[in-house]
């Protein structure tokens, strides 16, 4: 093992694109070196991980794994502890979303939607809560206002999120004091890059009080904040859904 950094670690799933690799830069940006985890985005992960070579060299890590493969979660986390000898952060960000209406759904997209939101993120957790104990860190989970509010022809969906929201308050209890577990739920932030339907996405918005989508940014400030700046906030779910939920 290397001898530990002097600057926090914090270890990203989905950190290529999207919202992941938003929460990869604003880590990095915060003084974070981060462990990049990928699976099939290696094009981006590559130029994500030398965009912020340039900006401080040897911060970053990548680690190419399908997290459907259960021997693969702990090793991300000693590959992870390996490079940099400690690990501050975790940050549940790899999910699965596709519509499972009632009457045609698998047991294999059953297998799929709870593997990404919901298993895999509890055995990394489970791997890296020692490390995170050792540095008092912390793990931000992103879960999804559909946990809370189903989604027609989503259900699978919607009960693997709500697995893993009932999985961040129950590692808040677990594993405090030393380790602190929150959750980010967005709403609307970016579209489904496979389905596009102006219409539905319209109502959607008509239906948030403020009116319009967030940014991945705005899901990655939320993110660092609660890794760095909310020390005594622990087992809680930060909604980041411009109001959608309270219903009107």
């Amino acid at each position: 093992m290397s001898a530990p950094n002097a600057a926090p670690v914090a270890l990203i799933t989905g950190a290529a694109r999207r919202i992941g690799a938003a929460i990869a830069r604003r880590l990095h940006a915060a003084g974070y070196d981060v462990a990049l985890h990928y699976r099939g985005s290696q094009e981006a992960a590559e130029a994500l991980a030398q965009e912020l070579e340039r900006i401080r060299p040897r911060s970053t890590l990548l680690l190419h794994a399908e997290l459907a493969d259960f021997d693969r979660l702990p090793e991300l986390v000693a590959q992870c502890v390996g490079r940099f000898g400690r690990l501050d952060a975790l940050v549940n960000n790899a999910s699965g979303f596709t519509p499972t209406p009632i009457g045609t759904t698998t047991p294999a997209q059953w297998d799929a939607l709870f593997t990404s939101n919901a298993r895999a993120p509890f055995f990394l957790s489970q791997a890296a809560a020692p490390h995170l104990q050792a540095a008092e860190g912390a793990i931000v989970n992103l879960t999804d206002l559909y946990a809370q509010r189903p989604l027609r022809e989503h259900t699978v969906y919607c009960m693997a999120k709500a697995a893993l929201l009932m999985m961040t308050r129950s590692l808040a209890l677990e594993l405090g004091p030393k380790v602190r577990v929150n959750a980010v739920s967005p709403g609307a932030i970016l579209w489904p890059e496979e389905r596009s339907d102006p219409a539905t996405q319209q109502a959607m918005l008509a239906r948030t009080p403020l009116g319009r989508t967030g940014t991945p940014e705005e899901v990655a400030d939320a993110v660092r904040w609660l890794l760095q700046d909310a020390r005594y906030c622990t087992g809680q779910v930060l909604h980041l859904d411009g109001g959608r939920l309270l219903g009107v």
